[in-house]
């Protein structure tokens, strides 16, 4: 298992939150997503290293932006 964190902007509400968890659980090898929309940090657990370029993309899709990985 491995464990990763990244700072979004752009989160207000649980919807958000929402949104960014549904898109980066898509991401292959991701386990479980954690997110704290006050502090926008957003909590990776996977069964593998992932690439920070495909959860970039995933917020990305969802309408937000990867502002730390």
């Amino acid at each position: 298992m491995s464990q990763s964190t990244y700072t979004v902007s752009g989160m207000v509400c649980g919807h958000c939150a929402g949104f960014v968890t549904e898109e980066i659980e898509r991401v292959a090898g991701v386990t479980a997503v954690a997110v704290d929309v006050e502090s926008g940090v957003v909590t990776v657990t996977s069964d593998r290293d992932l690439d920070a370029e495909d959860v970039r993309a995933a917020v990305e899709e969802a309408g937000y932006e990867l502002v730390r990985a």
